[in-house]
């Protein structure tokens, strides 16, 4: 590993953040952005070089040429699901991203994609499913990575991530409380946030780029089972299901992940996260 190496993280949340420590820790010199002026001093305090930006189909921010003058982009912006016109939005910030990429110079890009651009299709998905997503956000992020997928100037590797949970986002809220809840025979597919961490930290160390893999654990829980035992762990009202003779579910393979990567997971049960 090349201890020079620029990596940027395009949005330093609960993922983001998190990470960008994780690589600073390993030897990488890291920049960081973000959409609030309260999270510039944490990013600093962790080595993380802090900008602020605002990405809409224009990027806002001070010394943008900076942020993106690394080798590594990780883009880390998840479509907003409330947004009415997400599924228009996102690609539209995803395509200024990538203007601003390609003329200063990045040569690799991660995408954290989603699972949801599988639709679901009763049955195992793999990556050599085509997308067939059913929501706004899940359209979003389909036309995002074909986007990517097109662009020549750099080498993009997607990531379709499960249902990410994990330190101070506990699964047990999600549902907490509801009633009448559909799919509750549906297998999960969730990813719990320290091997979403590593993984990306192997993509890197490994060089695996212009490749697409699906990224959740090991264990497909039925819905019900899953949202329920985590609520009971958690001290919340357990949800309440229909009960229902036909569901909609995909369960995704990690299989490939797993293979060329060579990847254990920490928390290969969504029981136990």
């Amino acid at each position: 590993m090349n201890n020079k190496t620029n990596i940027s993280i395009c949005g330093c949340g609960w993922l983001g953040f998190p990470l960008g420590i994780h690589l600073k820790n390993d030897g990488y010199e890291v920049k960081g952005s973000t959409r609030s002026p309260q999270k510039l001093a944490a990013l600093y305090e962790n080595g993380i070089q802090p900008f602020l930006l605002e990405v809409n189909k224009k990027i806002k921010g001070n010394n943008l040429p900076l942020f993106f003058q690394s080798e590594i982009l990780i883009i880390n912006i998840p479509p907003g699901r409330r947004r009415k016109d997400v599924a228009r939005s996102h690609p539209l910030q995803i395509a200024a991203l990538m203007e601003k990429a390609i003329y200063n110079g990045v040569q690799k890009v991660i995408f954290i994609s989603s699972t949801s651009v599988y639709g679901n299709v009763n049955r195992v998905v793999t990556e050599a499913d085509e997308p067939k997503p059913e929501t706004p956000s899940g359209v979003a992020l389909a036309e995002v990575e074909s986007l990517l997928q097109s662009q020549t100037a750099f080498t993009t590797t997607i990531l379709r991530m499960g249902g990410l949970v994990g330190l101070n986002r506990p699964a047990g809220r999600f549902l907490a409380g509801k009633t009448d809840v559909k799919n509750g025979k549906a297998p999960v597919n969730m990813l719990h946030q320290e091997d979403a961490i590593r993984i990306i930290k192997k993509i890197i160390e490994l060089d695996k780029w212009g490749v697409v893999y699906n990224v959740c654990a090991d264990g497909h829980p039925t819905k019900e089972a899953f949202y329920t035992h985590q609520a009971q762990k958690q001290d919340f009202d357990p949800p309440t299901f229909l009960m229902e003779s036909e569901y909609a579910f995909k369960e995704v393979s990690n299989y490939k992940l797993k293979k060329e990567l060579n990847y254990q997971f920490l928390h290969p049960d969504p029981m136990g996260f």
